[in-house]
């Protein structure tokens, strides 16, 4: 069943939406009740490498970025923003899947990992 939204079609999320990477303009979007079910929402569903909340509670935004265990978490922005090329990086050349990547003897710097953190006003990018 589809429904009329802003003037685009949408369709109810399934369980399977959830776990979805649709490398295509598709969103699956949850409305829950506060941030405490958007955290439990991620924890269960979410990827650990980008995540998004839409609120206009400054504090609930900050306990998200603060509790989400992800290389990037965006507020009030779009998750193509999660980009090597969009965050300063440069062209990407690859992505990381784990927290760390050295192997052998590191120094402090190999133990470093970084966290993006994307705080907008609704910002998309084409």
């Amino acid at each position: 069943m589809t429904r009329e939204l802003g003037g685009a079609r949408v369709k109810p999320a399934s369980e399977d939406d959830w776990y979805a990477e649709y490398l295509d303009l598709v969103l699956a979007v949850r409305v829950v009740d506060g941030v405490a079910a958007a955290i439990e929402h991620v924890e269960r569903y979410g990827s650990n490498h980008t995540e998004s909340i839409v609120t206009t509670e400054t504090s609930a935004a900050d306990k998200f970025v603060r509790e989400i265990d992800s290389s990037t978490v965006l507020v009030n922005a779009s998750t193509r923003f999660a980009d090597g090329g969009e965050l300063g990086l440069g062209a990407e050349i690859g992505i990381s899947t784990t927290k760390l990547h050295a192997y052998g003897p590191m120094g402090a710097e190999g133990l470093t990992t970084t966290k993006f953190v994307v705080r907008g006003t609704g910002q998309i990018r084409n």
